[in-house]
């Protein structure tokens, strides 16, 4: 039975009602969190908690979330706050001028809540298109106002909030508002993504900001105050989402984007009062896992194409002898990476044919799970051979005879955060949440960056025949998505499994299928899957991470016919799992600055 289809028993339901206690007030104390030592990796043990667990991706984050749980608040209240600090400390990936998904579980069913941005109403397919009828480049078309899409993760949040909120929602911006106007020290990885980064000092504002007088990024340890934003937080934690998408805030917001001299948007006031969240029917599918256990893996829905493609992967590989290939030395061997990058290659292909905002582009027979289908994956899976196939072409799920519309060209995705959370009651959260690029659209207003979400659109809206792309830009419409938030359940008992995600664009994809094979079928907890190697295809060259692996693993898999790219690959991987014995225990990918705490 599906978790979208069926309730847990009552009795269930009812003994987690009945352990619910009224909520503490939340009162925020400063945590004496110093930042981590600037490294390209900082080795994590894992974190073994009883009662409750949180997971983000800057340890002052992890804990505004960690204080909400303790005051009694639920797994929904602990990702506001976290978000909102998020917002604060690690501006480059997330935060309220942008875009999240969130999967919420409670014991008896799953919800989807879609904070994903949207299309201006004046925007047209043709939005990056130049005077000379060629795309923007991608750079290009980012910095500035045009790349911004219509925010959403406030109306999200405050939308589930109300719907599984335990503390007054005023309280959970504390933490947030604390920290800006006290100040919070600047991180490693902060720092050294301003160092790298040449548009953001563009920006006047963001520039006096992140920058000191000589134009240099603020030092690791120095302590940055936002009265700005503090004082935005302050207007959402008294009068809700209006004080963001409606008044002097809204018409910040669409100034700063119509009023770029280089490369304007069309974003109006209208737009951000009329964003509305979408709650979503969760995509899950099961997976049975090597020791014959079955799992429901719920994830996100289109606009996002990270449940598919994941759940394309791992189905392709159940039909191959993927399953007698274990690791190698603790490393996935040539012959498991081999199927694994064919696999998603074949994923890639159909993400780029079909997956978009289903307000806009229908499923392929009118149902997004026919891509899911085991006897259309055993078909694809027919196409795995001892050569690498180098790229893939779209499949043709549901009967489709004709295609409708054109395959999307391949164009860079970045960005993003993930939050995993469990709280006291058993209530689970996977959030994964974004501005796109490292700081967005580097238009920075009231003390946050605003997002170029609108550049996951398809830069070209057509193709050279003139058929459109299922990915272009519509007004109104929500650009396609890799975030792949994800509750893991046991498919015959119902219980929560795991809550897990991560950032990196579109190899979030890559990133989570990598942790639920390294849990559910090789047997590692959390910790040890994120630690594993990167690696993936993006229907192109096979994409590894760089001195991960040995050359031996490169130079078999080149034999094959690979063309092999070995790559930075940060992932920042969450996990949060459900012990057998009882209590939680949680990983943070040594790549970032993430880490877990419960109690």
């Amino acid at each position: 039975m599906s978790f979208t289809r069926f309730t847990l028993l009552v009795v269930a339901a009812a003994s987690l009602a009945a352990c619910v206690s009224p909520p503490a007030a939340l009162n925020y104390t400063v945590p004496n969190l110093a930042p981590e030592a600037a490294s390209g990796q900082v080795a994590k043990p894992g974190w073994a908690t009883q009662r409750f667990a949180v997971a983000a991706a800057n340890p002052l984050a992890t804990d505004a979330g960690y204080q909400v749980l303790k005051a009694g608040g639920s797994a929904v209240d602990a990702a506001v706050a976290v978000q909102m600090v998020l917002t604060l400390v690690e501006p480059q990936s997330s935060g309220i001028g942008g875009g999240a998904f969130l999967l919420h579980a409670n014991g008896v069913a799953v919800e989807a809540y879609d904070g994903r941005e949207t299309a201006p109403a004046a925007a047209t397919e043709n939005l990056f298109i130049k005077a000379d009828g060629k795309p923007m480049a991608f750079m290009e078309a980012v910095v500035g106002g045009k790349s911004v899409g219509v925010p959403g993760t406030v109306r999200m949040l405050e939308l589930a909030h109300t719907e599984h909120g335990n503390l007054p929602w005023s309280q959970l911006f504390q933490p947030a508002i604390t920290l800006a106007e006290n100040g919070f020290l600047v991180s490693p990885r902060l720092h050294t993504l301003l160092a790298v980064e040449k548009e953001l000092i563009k920006d006047p504002v963001a520039a006096a900001y992140f920058y000191d007088a000589n134009g240099k990024p603020w030092p690791v340890g120095h302590r940055l105050k936002n009265p700005a934003l503090a004082q935005v937080l302050r207007g959402l934690a008294a009068h809700g989402s209006k004080a963001l998408n409606e008044g002097p805030v809204a018409q910040a917001i669409v100034d700063k984007v119509r009023q770029h001299p280089a490369n304007p948007g069309a974003m109006s006031v209208a737009d951000l009062a009329g964003y509305q969240p979408v709650k979503r029917q969760p995509l899950c599918h099961d997976m049975t896992a090597f020791d014959q256990r079955v799992y429901s893996l719920c994830g996100f829905p289109p606009p996002s194409s990270g449940a598919l493609a994941i759940g394309q992967i791992l189905g392709i590989m159940a039909h191959t002898d993927a399953a007698r290939k274990p690791l190698v030395d603790g490393l996935p061997s040539a012959d498991w990476l081999h199927l694994y990058t064919e696999a998603a290659r074949l994923a890639f292909a159909d993400r780029a044919q079909y997956v978009a905002d289903p307000a806009f582009v229908a499923a392929p027979g009118g149902d997004w799970r026919t891509l899911l289908a085991p006897d259309y994956l055993a078909q694809r899976a027919t196409l795995i051979g001892p050569q690498s196939m180098k790229t893939a072409t779209p499949g043709q799920p549901g009967g489709v005879k004709v295609m409708s519309h054109a395959s999307m060209p391949d164009q860079p995705e970045y960005g993003t955060s993930h939050i995993s959370i469990v709280d006291a009651q058993g209530r689970a959260v996977a959030m994964t949440t974004t501005i796109e690029a490292a700081f967005g659209s580097r238009q920075m207003v009231n003390g946050f960056l605003l997002n170029n979400e609108l550049t996951d659109f398809s830069l070209t809206p057509r193709d050279a025949k003139g058929q459109p792309i299922a990915n272009r830009v519509e007004p109104g419409k929500r650009p396609r998505s890799s975030m792949s938030p994800t509750l893991v359940f046991d498919k015959a008992t119902g219980k929560l499994v795991m809550s897990g995600g991560s950032p990196g664009g579109a190899a979030i994809i890559h990133y989570t299928a990598k942790l639920l094979y390294g849990t559910l079928n090789w047997g590692l907890n959390a910790q040890q899957a994120i630690d594993l190697p990167n690696f993936g295809s993006f229907n192109g060259p096979t994409a590894l991470e760089v001195n991960r692996f040995p050359a031996a693993t490169v130079q078999a898999l080149q034999a094959r016919g690979h063309t092999v790219n070995q790559q930075d690959q940060t992932s920042g991987l969450q996990a949060i799992q459900v012990r057998p014995g009882g209590g939680y225990f949680g990983g943070a990918d040594p790549r970032r600055e993430g880490v877990v705490m419960g109690d």
